[in-house]
Formats: structure tokens, C-alpha cells, sequence
């Protein structure tokens, strides 16, 4: 019991900075670290429930991250004191912030669901298979939202491809 415990412990650890990385992108920056102790919390008190390998405890730790985010969207004010600071940022930057400025907006003008999709692949890093497991959808079905989510992004930046 101990070298699996030992085992799921590393994994905590070897995954929490990401999830850090994951509510800083999501959340407020002074409620990141408290979603990453949220995290943390059930993590320990669930620990005998991890997966044993690796990447079964990464996708069962950002499972837990995501059903914290939820919770915390909840919340109205949230969304609106982030669009604020996202805001109040862009007059303080340069160019190229300006351009993540406008792919963070675009990316709020989709459908959650396909926000979604693309923050799971492009900032977290996650697969397709793993953004399925992760969303508890099938694969195809995130191939085919994955890739509509790109077109409808395209066409929010004004980006023509053809």
C-alpha cells in the first residue's frame, strides 16, 4: 500500500504545477492557488481512489480541477472581474500581448464547449483522446468539435484559410 501511495503522492506532485498553469488561465490570479489547495484537498482525502500510473492520476487530478472550476463559475461576478483585468491588461501591453488579448477574447465569444476543446489542446497540452476522456465524451466526437471549434475561431479573428 505504501509504494502505491508513494506512487499517487509523486504524481500530485509532478502535476500540480500544471494545474496551477490551468486555473491561472481560467481564474482570477489571486484564486488559482486556492483551486490548486482544492485540488490538492481531494486529492488527499480521495487518494486510495487515484489511478495508479501516471497519466490515470494527471487525468483524474484535472478531472477534479474541472469540476472546481465549474463550481467556481458559478458565479457571475467571476467571469465579469476577469473580462475587467483581461480588459484593463490590453491598455497596459505591447503588440503581441494585444494579439493573445484577442484570441482570449475570441476565445470567449465561442461556445463554451468548443472554448473548451481548444484550451484543453492548445494550453494544457492534452490530446484529443485525453480531452475526451477529460470531458467524458467520445473521440470522434472531440475530433469533430475540435475542429469546428478552429473554424469558428478562424472566423472570429477574421483569419481566412482557403
Amino acid at each position: 500500500m505504501r509504494v502505491n501511495r508513494a506512487t499517487r503522492i509523486a504524481a500530485i506532485e509532478a502535476t500540480a504545477p500544471d494545474l496551477l498553469a490551468y486555473f491561472k488561465r481560467r481564474l482570477p490570479a489571486e484564486d488559482a492557488a486556492d483551486a490548486v489547495g482544492d485540488v490538492l484537498t481531494v486529492a488527499w482525502r480521495r487518494i486510495d481512489q487515484m489511478p495508479e500510473d501516471a497519466h490515470g492520476s494527471r487525468l483524474w487530478l484535472f478531472g477534479v480541477a474541472r469540476r472546481i472550476l465549474l463550481q467556481s463559475f458559478r458565479s457571475a461576478t467571476r467571469q465579469t472581474e476577469l473580462t475587467a483585468r483581461l480588459r484593463a491588461l490590453a491598455v497596459e501591453s505591447s503588440a503581441p500581448a494585444d494579439a493573445g488579448l484577442a484570441v482570449r477574447d475570441a476565445l470567449d465569444r465561442l461556445t463554451e464547449e468548443h472554448a473548451e476543446v481548444l484550451r484543453l489542446v492548445h494550453w494544457d497540452g492534452f490530446t484529443l483522446t485525453d480531452a475526451a476522456r477529460h470531458l467524458g465524451i467520445g473521440d470522434s466526437t472531440v475530433r469533430s468539435r475540435y475542429h469546428r471549434a478552429k473554424a469558428a475561431l478562424r472566423a472570429e479573428l477574421g483569419l481566412h484559410v482557403g
